[in-house]
């Protein structure tokens, strides 16, 4: 079946594709002191993500934001639960579960990930149940005299239907809000920490 869109629809389909990259343009205000690079594109049938941040923290701190696995559903937008399932030595099983929504467009997230964990350096996932397919992650803590340089780079297909015109700024907002969310939590963890140590 096929479906001819109005003027109308056109134009009320182009300004809900508008938004939604707007919105995944917007950057949030609590990590503005931080310098960030957030690239996410399609590569044939995959999305591919690569983002990164400088930061003057911890670097242990930063580590221990990553691994907090059963806390993540606190401070990760669209993230509603994240568990430890099983832990056996490096080797981590967690289940997430979350939602992407947008406006009219609503879709549960549900993923399994065997994590494999190299302390205080990477921490690298791979889907083995859940509605996104072929999903791998890496995420990766480089100390120097900056700082620590926290890179993430991931490739996913979803499972699941992306509206062909949203889909992709969608995409770009929920990326940005999480890896934004995650720096957020890592700069706010550390200034408790020093002020804790000064006191």
């Amino acid at each position: 079946m096929s479906v001819t869109l109005t003027g109308r629809h056109r134009r009320a389909s182009t300004l809900i594709a508008v938004l939604a990259f707007a919105a995944a343009h917007n950057p949030s205000s609590g990590a503005g002191a931080q310098e960030l690079s957030i690239v996410i594109e399609r590569q044939g049938e995959f999305i591919k993500v690569n983002a990164s941040a400088q930061l003057q923290v911890d670097a242990r701190i930063a580590w221990e934001v990553l691994s907090d696995y059963d806390r993540l559903a606190q401070f990760i937008p669209d993230m509603t639960s994240s568990r430890v399932v099983s832990r056996s030595g490096d080797r981590v099983l967690v289940e997430q579960k979350g939602e992407i929504s947008f406006f009219f467009y609503q879709q549960p997230v549900d993923v399994t990930l065997e994590v494999r964990e190299e302390p205080q350096r990477r921490i690298v996932a791979r889907r083995i149940d859940g509605n996104i397919r072929d999903l791998e992650t890496r995420y990766e803590l480089e100390t120097s005299d900056a700082g620590v340089r926290f890179d993430y780079t991931g490739r996913f297909t979803p499972d699941f239907f992306l509206p062909p015109l949203i889909g992709m700024p969608i995409m770009r907002r929920i990326v940005e809000r999480r890896f934004r969310a995650m720096v957020e939590e890592i700069v706010r963890r550390d200034a408790l920490a020093r002020r804790r140590t000064k006191d």
